[in-house]
């Protein structure tokens, strides 16, 4: 099945090439969205912005779980870019050679230079049998160039309120003035509550922010499949934290609180 990539270039010129082609060639987490989002009167959620901590730039979102689905990828250290509807991909159905067409609500670039696609349902069932047929298609023609798709599923949902927590805090200017991450990693060498290792670091009020956000990028950790208090155990994560504390150190931006 030959199957084909619609996209806008950084100057708006929509362009089509074929997609094993383009995946190889095409920087998609650089590009604007090739389809808007729509604006449907009377719905609770309309699109937005999610200022990503992974490139210090916005990405649009279209409804609350993809809002939750970029959350959770801009958290992941292996993701290095974060797009919306980059990319439209088109082929020809069989037998009656019907042109098809799927627009991925996102795309993220891993470091290894592959790619995901991916949908944000909100249920499993969302989008109907014409949703499935796309899934089908699209997860052959990621697999032909070493890439996947997903339909995303939702997080649990303790999970998903202790990463809006934490996404609050992802701004690197939550690190705190020079040394207080040293501090942090000191006093978190092994497990203890939250709130007893902030305050053995100094004042809570400039100790805390700088905690969560240590605990966004990875170099803290705790288990977030439960609520995350002030009796919650945080110890350093060796084996993941130094990089991505690195990777969040290094961007700017301005995002959305919250």
């Amino acid at each position: 099945m030959g199957i084909e990539a619609a996209f806008a270039t950084a100057a708006g010129q929509v362009t089509q090439l074929p997609w094993e082609q383009a995946a190889a060639s095409v920087r998609f987490e650089d590009l604007a969205p090739v389809s808007a989002f729509p604006v449907v009167p009377g719905r609770r959620w309309g699109p937005g912005w999610w200022w990503s901590a992974t490139t210090g730039r916005h990405v649009v979102h279209g409804s609350a779980a993809m809002r939750t689905q970029l959350m959770v990828l801009d958290r992941d250290p292996d993701v290095i870019g974060l797009s919306a509807r980059p990319v439209r991909l088109l082929w020809r159905d069989v037998p009656d050679e019907r042109v098809r067409s799927w627009v991925p609500q996102l795309l993220a670039r891993y470091t290894d230079g592959t790619g995901l696609l991916a949908d944000c349902p909100s249920s499993p069932n969302v989008g109907g049998d014409r949703a499935q047929q796309a899934r089908m298609v699209l997860e052959a023609a990621c697999a032909r160039v070493g890439w996947s798709y997903r339909r995303l599923e939702p997080p649990p949902a303790v999970m998903a309120a202790n990463l809006r927590w934490l996404a609050g805090y992802r701004h690197p200017r939550n690190q705190g003035p020079p040394g207080l991450q040293a501090a942090l990693a000191e006093a978190f060498a092994a497990p203890r509550p939250l709130a007893d290792g902030a305050a053995s670091v100094g004042d809570p009020l400039q100790v805390l922010p700088a905690a969560y956000h240590a605990l966004w990028c990875g170099y803290l950790t705790t288990l977030l499949d439960e609520p995350l208090h002030e009796r919650a155990l945080v110890c350093v994560d060796a084996a993941r934290g130094k990089g991505a504390k690195g990777r969040l150190s290094n961007v700017g931006g301005d995002p959305e609180r919250g």
